[in-house]
């Protein structure tokens, strides 16, 4: 079982692999800009005249402006001819075999681990105990990708995660869905009726409302699923229960005394395959684009926004608000005598970054968007979860 990686052991490990060099394995610290990636991307898939051609107007571009960033990062490598170059779409499919060290938020037993052996089967799962640690996991090397939550058919989306997307620089690779049962553990000899209160993640605790409701019991968040399972065993609790799945139940040795506990049967996750490098996007199969973007306050600018997708017939199949948290207030004229919330809209569309129809929408937008980010054009999961 792999050890979980938490945000203070990431020092650890970096110090860690920088120590093991020697005279005929020389590395050097490198600072890697997103930009470049993209940059290196678009040359390739015929999508350089979206981020670099055209009107520079008001010095508008693709990267996050200065103030919404975080400061460069140092990774460590091997030789130069190593530097990150863009994958290719097949690389990042959940067919692919290889073994990859997959970073996950949660211990094991968890949700995310089974959604990260989906999307890389024969894969080292590696524990993280946040959804920071897991980010940090692939920007400083210590794993290869890694597969966090992004939405759910029941709960909605996952905040945390669409904060950091834009925070960190990783590139969306490809998506995953995972069917999610999940079950009321408790140890044995305990009855459902002696339960007073239950814990799991608060996602959970959320889709299984009517279960829990009905049942009368207090519900307490913790981290994750897998983690409530855990602590319920650990302690050998004998009146509180875990909602978890039927895989935690066997690790950590808990009986299950109900399965399927959720609100609806078609629970469904959405989870994203994070890497260092983007893919490049091709037209052979189904893709989709996950845009970030911040407008200027007026009458219908969210309208003409939404409109460059329209009048091109792509699909917009996710939009979610988030504050923009180092400018939340915004003055609607010169005296600021009015102030309204600044916001950053994420975006999924049905389309490739090698399709001139998405190039010229992006274009389109960059017109009028104040600012303007790709996080990933990536291959569809159109299978069944």
């Amino acid at each position: 079982m792999a050890a979980s990686i938490s945000r203070s052991s990431i020092a650890t490990y970096s110090q860690y692999i920088c120590s093991r060099s020697s005279s005929s394995d020389r590395r050097a610290n490198l600072t890697i800009d997103s930009h470049c990636c993209w940059k290196r991307l678009c040359c390739s898939s015929r999508c350089q005249s979206v981020f670099h051609g055209g009107s520079d107007k008001n010095s508008r571009g693709v990267e996050t402006q200065s103030a919404m960033e975080d400061s460069h990062f140092e990774v460590v490598i091997k030789d130069p001819s190593t530097l990150p170059r863009p994958l290719s779409s097949t690389k990042s499919s959940v067919s692919t075999g290889s073994r990859l060290r997959v970073a996950y938020q949660g211990v094991s037993g968890a949700y995310s681990e089974s959604a990260a052996e989906k999307a890389y089967p024969n894969c080292e799962a590696v524990p993280c105990e946040q959804f920071d640690a897991a980010f940090e996991a692939v920007e400083r090397w210590i794993v290869d990708r890694a597969v966090l939550p992004i939405e759910n058919s029941l709960g909605g989306s996952i905040h945390r995660n669409y904060d950091l997307l834009l925070r960190h620089r990783l590139h969306i690779v490809g998506e995953v869905k995972f069917a999610v049962r999940h079950c009321l553990l408790a140890n044995h000899g305990v009855k459902i009726e002696e339960l007073k209160r239950v814990l799991s993640h608060p996602q959970a605790l959320a889709q299984c409302e009517n279960t829990l409701t009905g049942l009368g019991l207090v519900r307490e968040a913790v981290d994750d699923t897998a983690g409530a399972a855990k602590h319920v065993a650990f302690h050998n609790l004998k009146d509180a229960g875990a909602v978890a799945s039927s895989l935690a139940a066997s690790i950590y040795g808990l009986n299950i005394l109900a399965e399927d506990i959720q609100d609806d049967s078609d629970n469904v996750t959405r989870f994203l395959m994070l890497a260092r490098e983007p893919i490049i996007p091709g037209t052979d199969r189904p893709f989709k684009t996950s845009i970030v973007f911040s407008l200027e306050e007026g009458p219908g600018i969210l309208f003409k926004a939404l409109a460059v997708f329209a009048l091109r017939q792509i699909n917009l199949t996710k939009i979610e608000s988030r504050p923009l948290r180092n400018q939340p207030l915004r003055a609607s004229d010169d005296n600021g005598s009015s102030k309204y919330f600044d916001y950053l809209f994420y975006v999924d569309f049905e389309a490739s970054m090698a399709d001139q129809n998405a190039q010229n929408a992006l274009r389109h937008l960059k017109e009028f968007a104040t600012f303007l980010r790709v996080l990933g054009s990536y291959p569809m999961d159109n299978s069944m979860p």
